[in-house]
C-alpha cells in the first residue's frame, strides 16, 4: 500500500492511497477532523465544556518532555505497573495534598486515562447490568450515556443550592439498594452548586449505613474562583466507601487523557487484577512521566492560577452580559468555580424550538433535558464559558437575547 503527499493550490495537502481493490482514495487535509470539536464557521457554541486551544500549555509540556527524556530512563516506554508509576503517584499525591488541603497518600491513587475512563472502570468492575445506581438530578449528561451503555437502572435525586438533598436520599434508600451514588459535589456540572460540608458528612455516613459507594466526580475541585469549597469527599471517608475521580483535562490539557481514582487501597484490587491491566499494564505510563516532570518542575501551579484568572474573568463577564441582555423570567446564579452557568427559563418554555432558532442565529447550547435521567428539566439550558473569550461570550449572549425577543 503506497501513500503519497501532494501540495496543491491554497496550500491544501492531499493524500492518495491505493487500497487493496486498487481504488484511489483522496483526502483533503482541511476536511480531516483531528479534535472532538467540529464547530461550524461563525457559530458560538456555549455547549462546549472544554478549554480553548489558546489555553493549552504547549510550552509547559515541551519543557516537561525535554526534562523527562533527558533523564535517560527508557522505563516510561515500557508496560507500566498496574496502579500507575509509583514515582508519579508520589509526586501527584504531594500536589493533591497541597491543592485539596488534606493528606493524600500515593497508595490511595490509581492512574487512569482520564476521569471518564475511571468512571467506566468503576462501572465495569463494581456493577453488573440491571444494578441500581443513584445520580443527582440534573447530572453530567455524558455520564448518563455511560450508565445507559452499562444497562444500569438510574434513579435521579434532586439538588438545591447546597447540593444533593439528603432527606430525599434517605427516603430513596428505603426503596432501593444502589451499588453507588454518582455525585459531582464541587461546582456541579451543570447546576454549578457545591455540596455543603454538613451534607458531605451525612452522605458518607449514609453510605456506610446502607452499604453503597460514593463515586465523586471532583474534576472541578481545583477550579475555585471566588470561594474555597469544602475539602473533597475522601476527607470524610473512614471506611472506604468513597471513590473520587480526578483529571488533568480541566487543569492542564484534555488530550493528555490522564486522570486518577482516589480511594482506599483495598478497593483497587478489583482493578489491578483485571485482564485489561494484567495484559496491557498500567494506563498511560509515558504521559504520566511527562506530567511527573510538570509537577516536579512546579510548572502547574502558575498555569493553574492563570486558568483561574481567565475563567473567573469569563464567568463574571458572561454573568454580567446575561443580566444585561436577557429578559425577566430567566434566572441563574453566578458560578463560584467550574465551567458552567445553569439558566432556568419560564415553565413550559419550548427549549427545542428555541435551540433550533438559536442555531439559525449562529449560537448554540446544551438543553437541560440532556442532563436529566428522566428526560425532564426542559426549561433549563447550560452555558459554558471555558472555550470563548469575553468578546465572543458577550456576542453569543446578544444572539441568544435576540432569539428570545422574537418569541
Amino acid at each position: 500500500m503506497r501513500l503519497r503527499k501532494f501540495s496543491w493550490a491554497r496550500q491544501r495537502i492531499y493524500f492518495l492511497k491505493r487500497n487493496d481493490d486498487n481504488c484511489v482514495l483522496i483526502f483533503e487535509k482541511d476536511s480531516m477532523q483531528i479534535t472532538q470539536l467540529n464547530i461550524p464557521k461563525g457559530m458560538i457554541d456555549f455547549g462546549i465544556g472544554q478549554p480553548a486551544i489558546s489555553l493549552l500549555p504547549t510550552d509547559i509540556l515541551r519543557q516537561a518532555a525535554e526534562h523527562r527524556l533527558k533523564q535517560g530512563d527508557p522505563s516510561i516506554l515500557q508496560y507500566g505497573t498496574e496502579p500507575g508509576n509509583g514515582y508519579f503517584r508520589l509526586v501527584l499525591s504531594e500536589f493533591l495534598s497541597d491543592g485539596y488541603r488534606i493528606p493524600v497518600s500515593a497508595d490511595q491513587l490509581f492512574i487512569t486515562s482520564g476521569a471518564t475512563q475511571g468512571l467506566n472502570l468503576i462501572c465495569t468492575y463494581f456493577t453488573s447490568p440491571g444494578d441500581t445506581i443513584f445520580v443527582e438530578e440534573p447530572s453530567y449528561f455524558l455520564a448518563l450515556h455511560l450508565f445507559k451503555d452499562r444497562h444500569l437502572k438510574v434513579v435521579g435525586l434532586p439538588v438545591d443550592e447546597d447540593g444533593l438533598i439528603i432527606e430525599v436520599l434517605e427516603e430513596k434508600l428505603n426503596e432501593h439498594k444502589p451499588v453507588f451514588l454518582y455525585s459531582i459535589p464541587t461546582f456541579h456540572n451543570p447546576s454549578t452548586v457545591t455540596l455543603s460540608a454538613d451534607r458531605r458528612e451525612k452522605l458518607v455516613s449514609l453510605s456506610e449505613k446502607y452499604h453503597f459507594f460514593i463515586v465523586a466526580d471532583e474534576v472541578y475541585q481545583l477550579l475555585a474562583y471566588t470561594v474555597t469549597p469544602p475539602p473533597p469527599m475522601m476527607a470524610y471517608d473512614n471506611t472506604g466507601t468513597v471513590l473520587s475521580l480526578g483529571s488533568f483535562s480541566k487543569i492542564l490539557a484534555p488530550g493528555l487523557r490522564l486522570g486518577w481514582i482516589q480511594a482506599a487501597p483495598f478497593l483497587f484490587k478489583r482493578l489491578t487484577q483485571s485482564g485489561l491491566l494484567l495484559s496491557g499494564g498500567g494506563l498511560n505510563p509515558f504521559t504520566s512521566g511527562i506530567v511527573q516532570s510538570v509537577l516536579e518542575l512546579n510548572l502547574l501551579e502558575n498555569h493553574l492560577e492563570h486558568l483561574k484568572k481567565i475563567y473567573r474573568e469569563r464567568s463574571s463577564n458572561l454573568s454580567t452580559a446575561l443580566s444585561e441582555y436577557l429578559p425577566p423570567g430567566v434566572n441563574f446564579s453566578e458560578p463560584q468555580g467550574g465551567f458552567f452557568i445553569w439558566l432556568r427559563l419560564p415553565e413550559k418554555f419550548d427549549v427545542e424550538s428555541f435551540r433550533s432558532r438559536a442555531r439559525e442565529q449562529n449560537v448554540d447550547f446544551q438543553p437541560g433535558n440532556n442532563f436529566s435521567s428522566k428526560q425532564r428539566l426542559r426549561n433549563y439550558i447550560r452555558l459554558s464559558f471555558s472555550y470563548y473569550d469575553v468578546g465572543e461570550l458577550r456576542k453569543g449572549v446578544s444572539r441568544l437575547a435576540s432569539v428570545l425577543k422574537t418569541g
